[in-house]
């Protein structure tokens, strides 16, 4: 019996440091601090890094589809 009851209170003893944490992350917001100052500048320094083409030189084809009609019957 006894060690049931240790084994109760370990639990709830992990339980409760588990929920401490949670509300630390949460009070503190500090998932939004690790996105904000983390993740965002790698992510911004990784994909500013593509290659990209220049929308703005692309050349304009009027004639590249088909022609469209409107059928009326």
């Amino acid at each position: 019996m006894k060690k049931g009851k240790k084994l109760l209170m370990a639990a709830a003893g992990g339980l409760g440091a588990l929920y401490a944490a949670l509300f630390a992350v949460f009070y503190f917001d500090l998932d939004g601090k690790l996105l904000f100052y983390v993740v965002e500048p790698f992510l911004k320094k990784h994909y500013d890094k593509m290659p990209r083409r220049d929308i703005t030189k692309m050349r304009y084809d009027m004639d590249k589809y088909g022609a469209y009609e409107y059928k009326t019957e």
